[in-house]
């Protein structure tokens, strides 16, 4: 009875614990987590402050998807694909903490409860997120920082606007499709970014370490590491009740890293699961169905964004260069990639919509072969609430110019995907 008594206690500080930071979940300068985070890319800057005291907001993100998936290639004797059939997917889930610490300074950190690639518990990364330098003295710097952002930390690199609309593992409800990218630039980095917005236009000029994976050990070059440098240049405005504009370039570039994790570096898995794996292999390939160019040592990457948006309408592209190569190449190798996004938003809340997306992919393998991988994606979505977010996909994905001795020559695989998703 006792130890009845004292669970009963300790769920009802948890509940009360909730209501209280429950009562107002929309922190400053931030993202929201639900449909009113679509479309959005960077945090707004806003300098109206509520800051009260520390405020603690727990959040996080749920998805389970239905996979109808074929998938087949050249059937060269040994490279014979593994068999796929229908039916759901693991459940993926997010946690999310975000606490405002002082007036203009806010940490988030989220964790892959569940991922594809981890199904325990694993740190995705955080930062800290500065807007007021107040903690220093009340109005330090305060025309400066009216339009500056600081972030800090081991946290996602904003190289790129198509970040902001990709799924991160269970955080899928700005994603108007199931999958991401072909080429999914993702990665995550200790650094710093510093922001300057004003009058519609962007500026960010950042730098990291280069590494995914953090170590102090030196290599056999001596030393402990590289380091990256990321700038982004933009306008984003909202002409018009009706038309927003933005249009964003952005750079990413290392001298030399021991490895780069720019196109390889999620974690969490691609939604894809299963396709275009061969059925002598032992374990999941985890990202089946994105390309790596595998510019291992060295890399420069250029990334431009158009995004526009009239009434229920947007549009949203990404043109993009990489070039590189592993150390023990002798020439810079290049990939390229292309993609449209066409959405149309309608119902009284923009809660329902359809929209297609085509990918194409063209790049140089390190044995000299010219590939080239098309997505076609079509897909339609409906929020049920703010909150809810289901989703139907249909895709077909085809590889060109791949060697008999892969898996990928003359492979494809289509069929339909449905997403269920919850964020808070």
């Amino acid at each position: 009875m006792k130890s009845i008594f004292k669970q009963a206690i300790l769920l009802g500080i948890v509940l009360t614990g909730f209501s209280f930071y429950g009562q107002n979940r929309d922190l400053d300068n931030y993202r929201l987590p639900d449909q009113r985070g679509v479309n959005v890319f960077e945090a707004p800057k806003d300098t109206i402050s509520t800051f009260d005291d520390i405020q603690v907001r727990i959040g996080g993100s749920s998805t389970l998807q239905y996979q109808a998936l074929d998938h087949e290639n050249a059937g060269a004797v040994g490279l014979e694909l593994k068999e796929i059939g229908a039916n759901f997917n693991l459940a993926t889930a997010n946690l999310d903490l975000d606490v405002v610490l002082f007036d203009g300074v806010r940490m988030h950190l989220r964790t892959y409860l569940s991922s594809r690639h981890h199904p325990e518990p694993y740190v995705k990364g955080g930062y800290f997120q500065i807007d007021k330098l107040d903690f220093i003295s009340e109005g330090f710097m305060e025309d400066f920082m009216k339009y500056t952002t600081i972030k800090i930390g081991h946290m996602e690199n904003n190289y790129g606007d198509a970040h902001f609309r990709r799924s991160d593992n269970a955080q899928a409800i700005y994603n108007p499709f199931v999958g991401n990218l072909i080429m999914d630039a993702f990665t995550t980095e200790v650094g710093a970014e510093l922001y300057y917005r004003r009058n519609g236009f962007i500026v960010m000029l950042g730098l990291a370490n280069g590494k995914l994976n953090q170590s102090i050990n030196k290599s056999a070059a001596g030393n402990t590491g590289g380091a990256s440098f990321l700038a982004k240049l933009g306008y984003d405005k909202q002409i018009t009740d009706d038309f927003r504009f933005r249009l964003t370039g952005s750079l990413y570039n290392t001298g030399y890293v021991p490895n780069s994790y720019l196109y390889n570096a999620d974690r969490a898995g691609s939604r894809y699961y299963g396709v275009m794996i061969p059925a002598t292999a032992t374990g999941d390939d985890f990202r089946s169905g994105r390309y790596n160019p595998n510019l291992r040592n060295e890399i420069s990457a250029i990334m431009i964004n158009p995004f526009i948006k009239y009434k229920g309408l947007e549009f949203f592209g990404t043109i993009e260069t990489a070039k590189g190569k592993a150390s023990t190449e002798v020439s810079d190798r290049t990939a390229k990639q292309f993609a449209s996004e066409l959405i149309y938003r309608f119902g009284k809340t923009e809660n329902f919509f359809i929209g297609g997306r085509y990918n194409v992919v063209d790049s140089e393998e390190a044995s000299g072969a010219d590939v080239e991988i098309k997505r076609t994606q079509l897909g339609a979505g409906w929020f049920m609430t703010k909150n809810i977010l289901m989703k139907l996909e249909y895709v077909k994905q085809t590889y060109d110019g791949f060697a008999p001795s892969s898996q990928f020559d003359g492979g494809q695989f289509d069929g339909l995907m449905a997403e269920a998703v919850i964020s808070f």
